[in-house]
């Protein structure tokens, strides 16, 4: 008869229960932000890993501004950390310590053989930016952050920028551009979270709305 298997059945038990309340105990999530001693941000290096929530493209008619140069074509692709995700799934909201990341590619043209095919395709990165909610360390519970030149850390965005009052008077949930993420708004909708200001828009009619 095989006398070790009791053992380690004991052993893989233990450690179940111990890796429960670790968890239970507050350890920290490999998904939270991290931050250097002067308070700056660490860029999550697997940010690709996380969950992708959309693209959009920009053909810039105006500049410069905080992310974006008169006459640049680009890519913004949006993930969020599984955490976070998971969470607004159950909630309809973002839990603290969300971190949406906005990767910034240039535009290039296809070049398809087709002439009567046109389009454009992602090329190199040319930015990078996060929107970090951490209550404790924000008076508005969330920040912006931008990575310059692939940095590795970046300081805080200052909230006189123009970014804060475009998510706070804009986003439909949480500061946050949710009308824009087609498989979350589904659930903000359902969950009743969507803000009364993006709702009273909705509810505008065009020939009135400034």
């Amino acid at each position: 008869m095989y006398r070790a298997s009791k053992p380690l059945f004991l052993l893989f038990a233990v450690t179940l229960v111990g890796a429960s309340l670790g968890k239970e105990a507050g350890t920290p999530s490999p998904e939270a932000p991290e931050y250097t001693a002067d308070a700056q941000l660490k860029l999550p290096q697997n940010y690709r890993e996380w969950v992708y929530l959309t693209s959009d493209y920009y053909d810039a008619v105006s500049g410069p501004s905080q992310m974006q140069t008169a006459g640049q074509r680009k890519f913004n692709n949006i993930f969020v950390n599984p955490e976070a995700y998971r969470a607004f799934l159950e909630t309809g909201m973002w839990p603290d310590k969300t971190m949406l990341v906005v990767e910034q590619r240039a535009a290039d043209d296809i070049g398809s053989p087709n002439p009567k095919q046109k389009g454009a395709v992602q090329s190199s990165q040319i930015g990078l930016a996060l929107h970090v909610k951490d209550e404790a360390r924000f008076p508005g519970k969330w920040a912006f952050f931008g990575f310059p030149g692939g940095s590795a850390t970046a300081k805080m965005i200052p909230v006189t920028a123009g970014c804060y009052s475009c998510h706070a008077t804009r986003g439909a949930t949480d500061t946050t551009f949710v009308q824009f993420y087609p498989t979350l708004l589904p659930v903000a909708k359902s969950r009743n979270t969507l803000s009364s200001s993006y709702l009273q828009k909705l509810e505008t009619p065009a020939s009135t709305a400034k």
